[in-house]
């Protein structure tokens, strides 16, 4: 592993997501996906962790609901590195309230390089990725440049 690369091992955390409308849609391909799912660790905002981990029978790691905190806790989650990847089901046609923090979850993810499906067809391609039972470097961008710009500016 390099300095600048994360490594995943054959067992994900996986962060799960969805927006009211799309709750059901969330659930039937979680079940859809059931054995697969079980071998990975679990982490949901929550009433979607509570409702995965009903359809499932497995342990999902409940955080917050998404507008109280939930969507920055996964955010939290993927700066620290302990997030390999996320599925967020999220609806493009219906205003949320917590519509920034929704931004900030998917600006994290980026800045980390943490893969996002945002729907049942980027979800099916990424589970059925031969990567996903087996290690996975995540390359992570170099930031030094932008702290070192911190230390010299006195931001």
């Amino acid at each position: 592993m390099t300095d600048n690369a994360l490594e995943s091992g054959p067992r994900k955390r996986i962060a799960l997501v969805a927006h009211d409308n799309k709750k059901k849609d969330l659930l039937e391909w979680a079940l859809f996906n059931r054995d697969l799912l079980v071998k990975h660790d679990l982490f949901a905002t929550g009433t979607t962790g509570a409702l995965i981990e009903k359809t499932l029978d497995t342990t999902v790691v409940k955080l917050q609901s998404g507008p109280l905190g939930g969507d920055q806790q996964i955010g939290a989650k993927i700066a620290e590195g302990t997030i390999d990847f996320v599925i967020f089901f999220w609806d493009p046609l219906e205003p949320q309230p917590h519509d920034p923090d929704v931004k900030a979850l998917l600006r994290i993810a980026v800045v980390w390089n943490v893969p996002v499906a945002c729907n049942r067809a980027s979800a099916d391609f990424m589970i059925s990725s031969p990567l996903m039972d087996s290690p996975y470097e995540r390359a992570l961008p170099d930031y030094e440049g932008y702290r070192d710009r911190l230390k010299t500016t006195g931001a």
